[in-house]
């Protein structure tokens, strides 16, 4: 049997695994793709849709962002309802311009797998590595349904429960939390877009409408960490999505109710993002909740930095900073610790301390009002809020990119 080699072998064909893929195969890398789901199940599974700054900004250099631009939206503002009022917090003019497209994760999903194939890229979709060992020189060798596949460097992509994460040799298992609340979602049709994202914080729990395309809407009602998704009916799910948004006659409410599920609020964080020819990107790294969309966007972060320092490894170099790979695991891990700080800070603003008595709601509630507030109001507080919010980091090209493209592809005050 011919034995069969790559340089870089990606498992998963998630927004880290595709965008690498994208960069490494147009830099003349030979790169593998395993995808355990089918292409049809990627393409269609509804999940994040709002996408940074400086994401999309990444994406239009490298001629990715065609349909996302000519059939997304920008979005600079946001509303957040607190005691009966309605905060506009303009977050595109706090950040200077700096503001989100919101565009469907399946859609750029389908984009970037389109893209690649038309670059001469192949994924195999439905075909899971079922394992990753490391051969006597410490290279991977992963085993698929095709046979031994022998390869330079592999990434894991794929999510939490990645098998590139358990062939760490010293494991890659890091401090984690699971929050005492969870968040019902619903993905509906809706009469008219949704104006700008709304997030209610009420005695009763939080609860937020999200735009995703012109006809539906995402929403989500905070309930009981373990609640039966069972235990919402439909007419329950309206009747508390009208009474936490307090919708009116001027808002998209929902219609035909497309898919509920529930989200098991956690955060984690792996110890390392390395282990010698082995490296982790996206949620194999770090998971986050879904407060500030920051999943998909610190994913595509993570492939864009170790795609540069990957580059720079194979051509003798070391990724710009004196260390390399290693380098790109500090720069990584500080990143994931950022975006989980900054989503800890927006979670505690929408959700009450749980186990509050009702007698005290009031306060709590008014306490963060007054915070609501402070980061709409234009100063240094309101502005932090909106970079970090819009997602203002500058995600670097790499190095040999053609200079007329070179350097960063956004400008910002953070790395998130």
């Amino acid at each position: 049997m011919t034995r069969r080699t790559t340089t870089v072998a990606i498992v998963g064909a998630g927004p880290a695994g595709l965008v690498l893929a994208h960069v490494l195969h147009r830099a003349g890398v030979a790169v593998t793709v395993h995808e355990r789901l089918s292409r049809a199940a990627v393409e269609s599974a509804a999940r994040a849709g709002v996408l940074e700054h400086r994401v999309v900004e990444y994406l239009r250099v490298f001629g990715l962002a065609d349909r996302l631009t000519a059939e997304g939206e920008r979005h600079g503002r946001c509303e957040i309802s607190c005691l009966g009022e309605r905060v506009l917090v303009d977050y595109g003019a706090l950040s200077g311009g700096v503001r989100h497209w919101v565009y469907p994760q399946q859609l750029l999903l389908r984009d970037l797998i389109a893209a690649y194939q038309q670059a001469g890229g192949s994924i195999a979709f439905d075909r899971p590595v079922l394992g990753v060992a490391l051969d006597a020189d410490g290279r991977p060798v992963l085993d698929t349904a095709d046979g031994p596949l022998h390869a330079e460097y592999a990434i894991g992509c794929d999510g939490a429960h990645s098998i590139v994460a358990a062939a760490f040799p010293d494991g890659a298992d890091g401090p984690g939390r699971r929050y005492p609340y969870d968040w019902l979602t619903v993905l509906a049709r809706i009469p008219r877009p949704v104006e700008q994202i709304r997030y209610a914080v009420h005695a009763d729990g939080f609860a937020g409408m999200m735009p995703r395309t012109a006809d539906v809407g995402r929403f989500y009602l905070e309930v009981p960490a373990g609640e039966d998704q069972e235990a919402w009916d439909e007419r329950r799910i309206r009747a508390e999505l009208h009474r936490r948004l307090e919708l009116d006659g001027g808002d998209p409410a929902p219609g035909a109710l497309l898919e509920t599920g529930m989200l098991r609020m956690r955060g984690k964080v792996a110890d390392r993002m390395r282990a010698g020819r082995l490296l982790l990107a996206g949620d194999a790294a770090h998971t986050v909740t879904p407060s500030g969309a920051k999943g998909l966007n610190s994913a595509v972060a993570d492939a864009a930095d170790l795609a540069g320092t990957l580059l720079a490894e194979l051509s003798g170099g070391d990724g710009g900073d004196g260390d390399g790979l290693d380098g790109y695991q500090r720069r990584r891990l500080d990143a994931a610790w950022q975006t989980q700080e900054f989503s800890e800070q927006l979670l505690d603003l929408l959700h009450l301390p749980a186990g509050l008595p009702p007698a005290e709601r009031g306060f709590a509630l008014r306490l963060r009002l007054e915070r609501i507030r402070r980061i709409a109001a234009p100063g240094p507080e309101g502005a932090a809020f909106a970079l970090a919010y819009a997602g203002a980091g500058e995600l670097p090209l790499p190095a040999m990119w053609p200079s007329a493209q070179g350097g960063a592809v956004a400008t910002g005050a953070t790395g998130r």
